[in-house]
């Protein structure tokens, strides 16, 4: 008779075991669709543009010109490794998440790119790194600055490094690592701040 008991109690048990498996798998899986939901809004846009620097640049020295990696004027007291660093990610397709040189997004190569040149880690995306940095404006640009810029939902959602002349490096969702101009078209429009890193 005990076991005639035991035994409804323990297929009971069993069934009561399972369903905390489905609960907890549902559970793992609305976490994850929720962090994908947000991660959107965060996103980079694909963005088609002509890059002013889009390929790794092969520098021919000119007669009384002075010419950073990047073929650009050299500026007085400009960081060469900056632009050599630089000039050795171009071409890197853009991949979302993508950490390496077969593939990075714009947040890693910034990161990348400062750990190199600066020797200072920063955080992995583009708004966590709002909190790297004390805001500034436009006017205010020097080399190495941040440059942060918001997608159609008004999110931080890409970054990128400033050079000089309005121009900037990133990696962009159509070209991958290039170099593109602050001024005019997307970028201007979508704009944010500028970023002075915390030392």
């Amino acid at each position: 008779m005990k076991r005639l008991v035991y035994i409804p109690l323990l297929a009971v048990a069993l069934l009561s075991l399972s369903g905390c498996e489905t609960v907890r798998n549902f559970m793992a899986r609305d976490l994850e669709d929720e962090d994908f939901i947000i991660g959107q809004l965060y996103a980079d846009e694909r963005v088609d543009e002509v890059p002013v620097i889009g390929q790794r640049v092969k520098v021919e020295p000119k007669a009384g010109e002075c010419q950073n990696a990047l073929g650009l004027k050299c500026g007085e007291g400009e960081n060469k490794d900056l632009y050599e660093t630089v000039n050795s990610w171009l071409g890197v397709p853009y991949l979302y998440g993508g950490t390496t040189r077969a593939g990075i997004d714009c947040s890693a190569f910034v990161g990348a790119v400062y750990k190199d040149v600066y020797g200072i880690t920063l955080h992995r995306t583009a708004n966590d790194m709002l909190r790297d940095v004390q805001l500034i404006s436009r006017s205010q640009l020097r080399e190495g600055d941040l440059l942060f810029f918001t997608n159609s939902k008004g999110k931080v959602s890409h970054v990128g490094i400033y050079l000089k002349d309005g121009l900037f490096a990133h990696s962009s969702t159509s070209n991958g690592v290039s170099v593109s101009r602050v001024d005019g078209g997307y970028w201007e429009k979508h704009f944010y701040k500028g970023g002075r890193v915390k030392k």
